[in-house]
């Protein structure tokens, strides 16, 4: 047996990975260094100017102490979508979420792959039984014991169909004629602090999927139905207290957590979709934490004090999807000429003030596997040419939707305004992120959309995570996100060629081949991968966001 307690993540395993390697450096960037800050109060120090030994430079001090209370407060640009931690189609819920439950397995700060709700566990040799060693007398909010039964129960609930998760599309490979195939043969509960997974067959992305498998009470679960996404009960460190779709989450903390205990009492997380809105919050105290921060907003607060502004790289990709299924964005020439009238440095500069780089391939230079493609240089010539070719010289009407955010609606505009260069009228319909949900999600005949400005993140960190929900061929609306409805049988078949074998060369001649064929078939508008930009207050401490753009407030501290 092949036996783990800490494992280093596949983001790791990258540098030798869907949000960023390189930005932000001070040769492609020449101010970011002045605002870029690490969050090094999880390593118990405090920050002091200079750099850290990963050469991050330390903005302010956090010797400021916040005064009266010890609630947290933190501003975010979108919307906290559903609080089912099985039913999330954002990382603001993933985020909101992983307060209140917890994981067999997560990753830490510096993104290894360490326990959670499990102390320890063991793979087969041939890597088709996995075993998890559950820690001991941790209780749920509601007084009820987790343990391997538990885990059991929230599985038998994702994989029910009729219960209509997404977090069972983790777990089954949906086919053409509508059929599926199961990944996982048995999850079996061997006794109380024990939990035995058995695979169908290989899959290498099994232990990161884990990470997001969130366990919830069973007898919540068996009282409130899918109604749990109202009455949240899990085992974190915060209990629910209440939330509102569209205003804000509020949560207190767990004073019989399992864990170290919260440092905060309460946790408040507002949606401001304003950005200026967010600066104002932070400059003013009525929030101690703003995600993101828009680089164009750097400069109202650079110089104060008592403020820190951090950058870290991420693992999100920012594009535009097309819509296969319209005759005019079915012609290949079509797609390639609206990417040659994309201007990708004007883009990076007017939406992130240099704090990006231009998208490469249709993943993030950070996910292993990772593969640079020639690039669709900025040619509106050759734009017009492509579309002449395509029978399109006087242009077309489409409409561009997105969520109605400042900065949404900002490059939304962009987009617009490079597109006319080729005749390509395009009419930008920003909307509430549920209403876009909401038309985004239909059955193929009831499809209005025609593109979609969209920002996707792998929080498993691999490869299948960031191409299978999104260009899959079965993973189209209502199922995921493949709202191209791409339908390559050559590039399904490269992403299960990946998913079965666990030789690293193979794997990475596969996912090479995908990626180009994704790429030179232009399924999207390949925009950029931004840098991660947060602010917070120099008293607080613990608070910090992942590559994938999740914030994790578990360890939060307010200096009092």
């Amino acid at each position: 047996m092949k036996k783990y307690q800490k494992i280093l993540g596949v983001l790791l395993a990258g540098a030798m990975v869907f949000s960023m390697a390189a930005c932000g450096s001070s040769s492609d960037n020449k101010d970011a260094s002045d605002e870029t800050a690490k969050n090094s109060a999880n390593e118990g120090s405090e920050a002091t100017g200079g750099a850290d030994a990963d050469g991050y430079i330390v903005k302010a001090t956090n010797t400021d102490s916040k005064s009266a209370d010890n609630d947290l407060v933190i501003a975010i640009e979108g919307s906290v979508s559903s609080m089912d931690p099985m039913n999330i189609p954002d990382t603001n819920a993933i985020s909101a979420t992983r307060g209140v439950y917890e994981t067999l397995v997560k990753f830490d700060e510096k993104n290894e792959l360490t326990g959670g709700l499990a102390e320890s566990w063991e793979v087969s040799d041939d890597s088709l039984v996995y075993t998890f060693h559950l820690r001991e007398g941790i209780k749920f909010h509601d007084g009820t014991d987790f343990n391997a039964a538990a885990v059991e129960a929230n599985y038998e609930r994702v994989m029910n169909p009729d219960n209509n998760l997404s977090q069972r599309r983790r777990f089954v490979v949906a086919k053409d004629d509508g059929s599926e195939t199961m990944r996982i043969e048995s999850v079996k509960a061997t006794d109380e602090k024990t939990v035995v997974f058995t695979l169908t067959e290989q899959w290498s992305p099994f232990i990161n999927r884990m990470t997001q498998f969130c366990i919830i009470s069973p007898a919540a679960l068996e009282k409130y139905g899918n109604d749990i996404m109202y009455n949240a009960c899990g085992t974190g460190p915060y209990t629910i207290v209440e939330w509102e779709e569209g205003d804000h989450t509020a949560m207190k903390r767990n004073d019989d957590y399992w864990g170290e205990k919260p440092g905060v009492d309460t946790i408040t997380i507002k949606e401001v979709p304003e950005a200026g809105s967010r600066t104002a919050m932070l400059q003013t105290g009525e929030a101690d934490f703003i995600y993101p921060t828009p680089s164009d907003q750097i400069n109202a607060i650079k110089g104060t004090d008592d403020i820190n502004v951090m950058t870290a790289d991420s693992n999100i990709m920012r594009y535009v999807t097309l819509n296969t299924g319209l005759k005019e964005l079915s012609d290949i020439k079509v797609r390639q000429a609206m990417n040659y009238a994309i201007d990708q440095d004007a883009y990076v500069q007017l939406m992130y003030s240099g704090y990006a780089k231009k998208a490469t391939s249709v993943v993030p230079s950070i996910i292993s596997g990772y593969e640079e493609q020639k690039e669709y240089t900025y040619d509106v010539e050759k734009a017009k040419e492509l579309m002449k070719e395509a029978g399109y010289e006087d242009g077309f009407k489409l409409t561009l939707w997105g969520d109605n955010t400042t900065q949404e609606i900002k490059g939304m505009t962009f987009i617009q305004q490079q597109l006319e260069q080729i005749g390509i009228e395009v009419e930008v319909v920003p909307m509430e992120p549920a209403t876009v949900s909401e038309k985004i999600y239909v059955d193929k005949e009831d499809a209005e959309i025609n593109m979609w400005y969209v920002n996707w993140s792998a929080s498993d960190f691999t490869m299948d995570g960031s191409l299978r929900s999104l260009l899959y061929s079965t993973m189209a609306p209502p199922n995921s996100a493949n709202t191209v409805y791409y339908n390559n049988p050559e590039f399904d078949e490269l992403l299960d060629k990946g998913l079965k074998t666990a030789d690293e060369a193979e794997q990475k001649s596969y996912y090479s081949e995908a990626q180009k064929m994704a790429w030179d078939d232009a399924v999207w508008l390949f925009l950029g991968n931004d840098q991660i930009i947060y602010s917070t207050k120099s008293y607080l401490s613990g608070v910090y966001v992942s590559p994938d753009g999740a914030f994790n407030f578990a360890n939060a501290v307010l200096a009092q």
